[in-house]
């Protein structure tokens, strides 16, 4: 949980920098780390990660992240980094 908030974390420096773009692409990171995790890890060791079942968790969870990912990547920037 705590790799998870240090990439939130950054996220949240890049989006207050003026840099939501890249900003958006942590976040997406972010949760797809989350994903990882709770794919990888034992039930007892995830933590908050584990709010439902695994496959329910692993699948909402790349789910969002994916999306805001695809989201950040294609979105046009109108000439803003």
């Amino acid at each position: 949980m705590v790799a998870v908030a240090l990439v939130v974390l950054v996220a949240v420096v890049f989006v207050a920098s003026d840099r939501w773009r890249r900003g958006a692409l942590f976040f997406g990171g972010a949760t797809l780390l989350a994903a990882t995790f709770r794919l990888c890890l034992p039930s007892t060791r995830v933590g908050l990660l584990a709010v439902r079942s695994k496959p329910f968790d692993v699948g909402a969870l790349s789910l969002l992240g994916s999306a805001i990912v695809f989201l950040a990547a294609t979105i046009n920037t109108l000439g803003v980094g």
